[in-house]
């Protein structure tokens, strides 16, 4: 439970997590949204020992992870192997999973404790294909291309993490010809990145988040 906390203060029906996700654009089926809630519950308790979100309500867990991450899921259908960068709590990568189960997806995350709650949430959330990797980037880039372990990655996907000059083209060392790369980036955020890191994606117009002033997610198209 977390800290301070009654139970009735951070538990969510399934009907306050539809009526939540609802501005976002997001529809979840029932067996999804019950994934969704399994995967809430434990990110809020183990968020009570360890510091996973700095987000402590399971209404605000919804809309701020949660809804963020599954608007890209009402733009963009997502198939073959996503590779989730700086993984983290899960955002966007295992949120995007429940949207897309057919999808196979890579988690970074060079933290062993993060990486124990992750493998939690796969295992109580029944997904398949998930792959649970304690590489940072550069080091996943070494060893599956330069290694000559390289396989075909049609998309990428990064939310807070930063550094995006050496973040964007290592991505796009990852990825197929015309694989897409999104961030979650605040306005100002992507001019910036559009501007200090030309040539290795061709950028899109970037998608606004509903209800989130200034915050977006931008896609970025790897060039030939």
């Amino acid at each position: 439970m977390t800290r301070g906390l009654q139970w009735s203060e951070w538990m969510v029906t399934e009907k306050r997590a539809v009526e939540l996700l609802a501005p976002f654009g997001v529809r979840l089926c029932s067996e999804q949204i019950g994934q969704l809630l399994a995967y809430l519950e434990l990110l809020l308790k183990w968020n009570s020992k360890m510091n996973l979100t700095a987000v402590r309500s399971g209404e605000e867990c919804v809309t701020r992870h949660f809804g963020e991450s599954l608007f890209l899921a009402t733009k963009r259908e997502l198939s073959g192997w996503l590779l989730d960068i700086g993984s983290g709590a899960g955002f966007p990568g295992l949120a995007l999973k429940i949207a897309f189960p057919k999808l196979a997806a890579v988690l970074l995350e060079p933290v062993g404790k993060k990486r124990a709650f992750l493998k939690e949430v796969v295992r109580t959330c029944g997904m398949e294909s998930v792959e649970i990797r304690p590489e940072r980037l550069v080091e996943f880039v070494g060893q599956c291309v330069e290694g000559g372990g390289h396989r075909v990655l049609d998309a990428a996907t990064s939310r807070a993490v930063g550094k995006f000059e050496d973040l964007i083209p290592q991505a796009g060392r990852c990825l197929k010809p015309h694989g897409n790369l999104y961030l979650w980036l605040s306005h100002e955020q992507g001019k910036a990145v559009v501007g200090t890191c030309p040539g290795t994606f061709e950028w899109v117009e970037a998608m606004p988040i509903p209800g989130v002033e200034g915050h977006e997610i931008w896609c970025g198209s790897r060039r030939v």
